[in-house]
């Protein structure tokens, strides 16, 4: 039976690494997957890459008003002409920037047409509020798994900081992508110790 698999972590816990490996192993094995990513993620435009300096162009981008589960259908339909071969497997990163109508359109792909679906991102933001995308992604599905990395301080990092500048920021937009600021704009993965010492005590 098709699952929908939610793989999530902190920043560089190597979740796009982890994406290109999968696709990899499953066209190894003469099979056929699809690589997508929502739109809003500007970084490398249409290119998944890894920081271990691995890239791959996805197969399709995914709009914010998109209908995912229509949008997947044309091109598994493509996928189906050209190679006479079914789509095995939708693999998608940064999934925490999909809307929740766009996750329960995952769960139907995977249900009723039967296609797995392996989405990786992270779960929280830089104040530590879960993104609407992966809040519904723990809520729908099947198996959850996290990718673990560490702090600065060794122990396992739980939240992404945002620094603006090379400082620390605590307000803002959810969404800050550098290639879309005045200021360079980076993360830090962090543990809960030392988030709160760099915060201050808040945690929103």
């Amino acid at each position: 039976m098709a699952k929908l698999y939610f793989r999530y972590g902190a920043m560089n816990s190597g979740k796009s690494t982890a994406l290109l490996q999968a696709a990899y192993n499953y066209e190894e094995r003469g099979q056929h997957v699809l690589l997508a990513k929502p739109e809003i993620d500007t970084k490398g435009a249409d290119r998944i890459s890894s920081r271990l300096g691995v890239s791959r162009g996805v197969d399709f981008l995914i709009r914010p008003e998109d209908d995912l589960r229509e949008l997947f259908a044309a091109h598994r339909a493509r996928v189906l002409a050209a190679e006479g071969a079914d789509v095995a497997c939708l693999l998608i990163d940064e999934a925490q920037f999909l809307t929740p109508t766009q996750v329960d359109d995952l769960l139907r792909i995977v249900v009723l047409d039967s296609v797995p679906i392996l989405a990786y991102g992270i779960r929280t933001d830089f104040q530590t509020q879960a993104f609407p995308g992966s809040r519904r992604l723990m809520e729908l599905a099947h198996s959850l798994e996290e990718l673990k990395t560490i702090c600065r301080c060794g122990r396992k990092a739980l939240f992404n900081a945002r620094l603006v500048g090379g400082r620390f920021v605590f307000e803002g937009d959810q969404v800050a992508i550098d290639e879309l600021s005045h200021e360079k704009v980076t993360y830090e993965s962090m543990c809960a110790q030392c988030y709160l010492t760099a915060s201050g005590g808040r945690l929103s």
